[in-house]
């Protein structure tokens, strides 16, 4: 009997031991995160964007470079797309342009009250303080991964607002606790749709040149600006 009694409360501690330790993971990813947003200026990387529609069951897949740095108090954005099709899309002023090219037309689309939204959904993990996440977030620890070769500590995020819900539904981070960013991120939607996106060669706190957040249309360029 005594040692029936020993196993259960051996069981028992160590099922109540888990909870505990997953917090005190959650807390030090989260950590480490705000030490790298306390001297976040900027950070460009080349990714792999795979974007998964469920109904069809295909996968889209973007590559090029990205760039986010601190301009005051806003976060501005840059994506260079090389493939399929070149595209280039920035963030800035509360505006997302997204400029293509192969067709010269230019679209512009203004964030108005979702502003604050789509910058935190843009900074998770790029230059966002971690506890940060935890108005908006239910966060819980998903583990430990190595990402190509990257010991890597995932944090799961659900929303708390039923309106961001309906938008993506549960968000999964891959961190890099040395660095305090994020070098995976999967993005999961109601209808089981996800947009996963792979970073690799990030550089951060280098100089980027203003350029890069400037879209160079053409006498021709078509002008399209969406509304709703």
């Amino acid at each position: 009997m005594k040692v029936w009694t020993k196993l259960a409360s051996a069981v028992l501690l160590g099922l109540l031991a888990v909870p505990g330790a997953r917090a005190q993971n959650v807390e030090a990813v989260l950590g480490a995160m705000d030490r790298a947003a306390a001297s976040f200026r900027s950070t460009e990387a080349d990714f792999v964007w795979d974007q998964y529609t469920k109904v069809v069951e295909e996968t889209d897949t973007q590559k090029g470079s990205v760039y986010f740095r601190r301009n005051g108090k806003e976060i501005q954005m840059a994506a260079d797309i090389v493939q399929p099709e070149t595209k280039v899309v920035v963030y800035s002023d509360g505006q997302v342009k997204m400029y293509q090219p192969k067709i010269d037309t230019l679209t512009v689309y203004n964030a108005g009250k979702n502003k604050t939204e789509m910058e935190s959904f843009m900074v998770l993990g790029f230059g966002g303080r971690g506890h940060e996440l935890l108005p908006s977030y239910d966060v819980t620890w998903g583990g430990a991964e190595t990402v190509d070769g990257v010991k890597t500590e995932k944090l799961v995020l659900v929303p708390k607002l039923a309106k961001t819900r309906n938008v993506f539904n549960k968000i999964v981070l891959w961190i890099d606790p040395a660095r305090g960013i994020s070098i995976r991120q999967q993005l999961f939607t109601p209808s089981g749709d996800y947009r996963l996106a792979k970073y690799s060669n990030i550089r951060i706190n280098q100089k980027i040149s203003d350029d890069v957040y400037k879209i160079k249309t053409t006498s021709k360029t078509k002008t399209l600006t969406p509304q709703g």
